[in-house]
């Protein structure tokens, strides 16, 4: 499909939002940005997801949607409730309501955190990567949040036609950090590939693809990514050395090693207060 003029951006002062804030306009988008935080741009909107009145208008009169806002890390439930799935649903239901036809939802790895990470995935000891369609498995709260969205999705695309390619994504940030994200690293400019296909491919429904450079240490398949037009181009292998000799190869042993979600399936539960 042509590429959309007009894309709303949420969570356009957060980490990823920052950085597709930067690299997006380079395949010809204008961008809306919205977050509940100030942030510059020529039109930006300051909202809470909660305010369904802001939203629709903030919606109003755009092509598609990148839809990155929501709290990025375990809280409590109460917050996860209102912020990544209450928003999400008042996003879905402006985007019905003013006949935006596509949106892209960062869904997450955490959405199937506890499945077990291939056992190899290693230049030297191969194994097959998880698909995309291996059951969801929440880690945590804010991966339950994300299992809401990919079924939100899916229910708006059955009952609605509104097109959705969900992104699971790993991690995206300038560089790799650990030796967990070298399986499932994706460069920021790759992530803005990604956006770009999802935004652009044909028919797509509801797609649900993993996001994440084509590693040397891929832990899950990038086929529907690739069925979109993704061509990744970056490679976690240059910091490999380096960061297996500071913090060691994963123990299969350890819970937070052996699952995709890593340290959000071993990590203490946040209970409301």
């Amino acid at each position: 499909m042509p590429a959309p003029r007009t894309v709303l951006l949420t969570g356009a002062a957060g980490g990823l939002g920052t950085l597709m804030r930067d690299l997006l306009p380079d395949y010809g988008y204008a961008l809306r940005l919205l977050d509940v935080r100030p942030v510059e741009g020529a039109d930006a909107i300051t909202a809470d997801l909660a305010d369904q009145d802001a939203v629709r208008e903030a919606v109003r009169g755009v092509d598609a949607i990148i839809h990155l806002a929501g709290i990025s890390l375990e809280a409590r439930f109460e917050k996860i409730l209102r912020a990544n799935i209450e928003g999400t649903y008042h996003l879905y239901e402006a985007a019905r309501q003013e006949g935006v036809g596509r949106i892209v939802f960062a869904s997450s790895n955490h959405a199937v955190g506890y499945t077990p990470r291939p056992q190899g995935g290693t230049p030297l000891d191969p194994s097959a990567p998880i698909p995309v369609d291996t059951p969801r498995r929440p880690d945590t709260f804010y991966g339950l949040s994300k299992c809401f969205g990919e079924d939100l999705a899916q229910l708006y695309w059955d009952k609605h036609g509104l097109e959705t390619v969900s992104v699971r994504i790993g991690s995206c940030f300038p560089e790799t950090t650990s030796v967990r994200m070298l399986s499932v690293w994706m460069s920021p400019a790759d992530g803005a590939r990604l956006f770009h296909a999802a935004l652009t491919a044909e028919h797509v429904g509801h797609t649900v693809v993993h996001g994440s450079s084509a590693n040397t240490r891929l832990w899950w398949d990038l086929g529907t990514a690739r069925a979109l037009g993704y061509e990744p181009q970056d490679d976690s292998e240059p910091w490999a050395e380096k960061l297996i000799a500071e913090q060691g190869e994963l123990d299969p042993d350890n819970e937070a090693h052996a699952r995709l979600g890593g340290h959000f399936v071993t990590d203490p539960p946040i209970w409301p207060d």
